[in-house]
């Protein structure tokens, strides 16, 4: 009897993966729980272990199929009868069927999937398919927004959209229902010629039948666009979100058009300002930033209190031993480590700052979640390194780099972006001279650092030169008071300009 080896569970909110790798190829051996092939998600890399000891008889989904949650990937025969079943006994996707009659097309719902722990409504963002267009099953039909991530929803069946329910911009709750398709092969077969011209006929996308990925026609209408701009590398030259980011930078880069002579121009009417202005509505992730931050302002008493901090020391110790710190433990040095151990050892004497306001109680943590704040393309995100007041500079640095990465990438679970009790801004990255962070609540602390600039400083009578940096503590009022926000930033200052107290806990 054979065995099928279809996709797993791919994790909350995420419902098609591309097939990346396959270990073995038809007519191997395989043992049970024997790795047959990786496929990737947005967000995890996923193995797919046989469930049977057997020869791997075909494979259904080749390496760069996109495919759904169940989906059919191969089909697995007892060792010593492979080859024996035939086509008409074993289901696949691909297989010839009979037509059946117009009566076989039976009504299918779309619902909205499970959008994740918490999260139970989400807005229809964009339709891929409209009413009367033929789906094959696992083919995206929409993408939903949430406020935390974007959900695509594939066809459960294959057959033929006839109702659409739920228009772009509406709101739709966890379990709801999308549209309607009249499923089955026979309501497939039955589907307007039309919707095959594409095969044999140049499309207006530059001719070719393959459906690009729907991360990247988002990208590329918020971009302005054409796909004949973009260059696709995926499966049949399918467009991916990176070909999208790849043709973007190309464009910034070409030289710009040469200036044309200049004319007395009237002034516009505000009609036709109105008319080369974009309206974009805003993802609901920004949506949740948005209110996030203001619901910061609004409730907490906040304020920010400034200081700023000579690096020579910090700077100096990291030019020493930056290459044999890189060469024991496989990661750079840098200086948010520094900073991290820094506002560890103030935390400790100044515990409010690492607490926050429950109702009429104060919480005080006996550990430090330290979340560290990072600009992506989709948005802030705030990524929680966990435990850090037990953690060595190099595992600092080494999950900094790692959750980094993963952050720009968009493949943080919302579970690393939790639970934070304290959290550090670095806005000297881009430039940042000063500026007053936002508390990111519950928590009651928020870090500021900021570029490292050359200054002339008074040393013992002496006028030098010297790398200062500029910090801000913004801090809730309601908890910490101003001799509390003041004593850490300046033990902060302290362990920065003499790195020894750290070592020494003083």
């Amino acid at each position: 009897m054979t065995t099928e080896v279809r996709v797993p569970t791919l994790g909350e909110s995420v419902t098609e993966a591309t097939v990346a790798t396959w270990f073995k190829k038809p007519g191997d051996s395989v043992d049970v729980d024997e790795m047959l092939c990786e496929l990737e998600t947005d967000k995890v890399t996923v193995e797919v272990p046989s469930p049977v000891e057997g020869v791997l008889e075909d494979i259904v989904a080749q390496e760069g199929d996109t495919v759904g949650v169940d989906a059919l990937l191969a089909n697995i025969a007892p060792a010593g009868e492979a080859g024996s079943t035939t086509v008409e006994e074993r289901p696949s996707a691909t297989k010839p069927e009979a037509k059946p009659s117009s009566d076989d097309a039976t009504p299918v719902d779309v619902m909205v999937p499970t959008l994740g722990e918490s999260v139970t409504e989400a807005t229809v963002s964009t339709w891929f398919k409209k009413v009367g267009d033929a789906v094959q099953q696992d083919e995206m039909l929409c993408e939903l927004e949430t406020d935390k991530v974007s959900v695509e929803v594939p066809a459960p069946a294959s057959g033929v959209l006839t109702e659409i329910l739920a228009e772009e911009g509406a709101t739709v709750e966890a379990g709801g229902k999308l549209a309607v398709m009249s499923g089955g092969a026979g309501a497939a077969a039955s589907a307007p010629a039309e919707s095959k011209a594409p095969a044999e006929a140049p499309a207006s996308s530059g001719g070719k039948d393959v459906e690009d990925a729907p991360s990247a026609k988002k990208a590329m209408a918020e971009a302005g666009l054409d796909p004949k701009q973009v260059t696709g590398t995926g499966k049949d030259g399918r467009i991916m979100k990176e070909d999208v980011s790849a043709a973007i930078s190309a464009a910034k880069s070409a030289p710009a058009p040469a200036a044309a002579p200049a004319q007395a121009q009237r002034a516009p009417s505000p009609a036709e300002d109105a008319a080369r202005e974009e309206r974009v509505k805003m993802t609901r992730l920004r949506q949740t930033i948005a209110r996030r931050l203001k619901d910061a302002q609004n409730t907490a008493a906040m304020l920010t209190t400034y200081n700023e901090v000579d690096m020579t020391e910090v700077m100096a110790l990291r030019n020493q031993y930056k290459d044999l710190f890189e060469k024991k433990h496989g990661v750079r040095l840098g200086f948010m480590s520094f900073f991290t151990k820094a506002c560890c050892h103030a935390l400790k004497e100044v515990p409010e700052v690492n607490a926050e306001i429950d109702g009429t109680d104060v919480v005080y943590k006996n550990f430090v979640h330290m979340g560290i704040a990072a600009g992506t393309p989709q948005g802030l995100v705030v990524p929680v390194l966990r435990d850090v007041d037990a953690k060595s500079f190099a595992e600092i640095e080494a999950e900094i780099a790692e959750k980094g990465k993963r952050a720009r990438d968009g493949k943080l679970s919302m579970a690393e972006m939790q639970g934070g009790t304290f959290t550090i801004s670095n806005g000297g990255v881009y430039g940042s001279l000063m500026s007053s962070p936002i508390l990111n609540p519950p928590q009651s602390g928020i870090l500021g650092m900021h570029k490292i600039q050359d200054r002339p400083m008074v040393i013992n009578g002496e006028i030098k030169i010297r790398p200062m940096m500029y910090l801000a503590l913004s801090y809730d009022h309601r908890i910490v008071d101003g001799k509390g926000a003041v004593t850490f930033l300046v033990r902060v200052k302290e362990a920065l300009e003499d790195p020894r107290r750290l070592l020494m806990d003083l």
